[in-house]
């Protein structure tokens, strides 16, 4: 499933938006882009324009821990469901950061060993680096 050109290109500007309001602490412009974001996501939800890609993005910018990991666990069905390797990594990924500020480190490591399943195939070295890595670290520390 390929993502529809014109949201993927919204999606990215919002994120990049996103970012710079992050770093200029302007919560009024976060809000209102994440607003956006938010939007895009619950309009082409169940659609042929719904991707995981939107869905981790709008987790990435969540500020609630909880309701991150609920939408890192949408998007992540989502990526399954088009058998996206890159999306289930990096979304697996983020989510069990997520989990381990939470907490949850046995959530973290399983989502870290789906994680590590699914980055088998990927380019992204660095990407399988960091899986590895938290994952070694969190089974050695018992």
């Amino acid at each position: 499933m390929v993502m529809n050109t014109k949201i993927y290109k919204k999606v990215h500007t919002l994120a990049g938006s996103l970012m710079k309001a992050v770093d200029r602490e302007d919560q009024e412009s976060f809000d209102n882009d994440y607003a956006q974001l938010q939007s895009i996501c619950e309009e082409h939800e169940g659609t042929e324009k719904d991707h995981p890609v939107q869905w981790e993005t709008l987790a990435d910018f969540t500020g609630e821990l909880e309701l991150a990991v609920t939408l890192y666990e949408k998007a992540l069905l989502k990526a399954e469901a088009i058998s996206s390797i890159d999306f289930c990594s990096s979304i697996g990924f983020s989510m069990a950061t997520i989990k381990l500020e939470l907490g949850d480190k046995a959530g973290a490591i399983a989502s870290l060993e789906k994680a590590k399943a699914a980055c088998l195939e990927i380019e992204d070295k660095e990407l399988k680096a960091e899986i590895h890595d938290l994952l070694t670290e969190l089974n050695s520390e018992g």
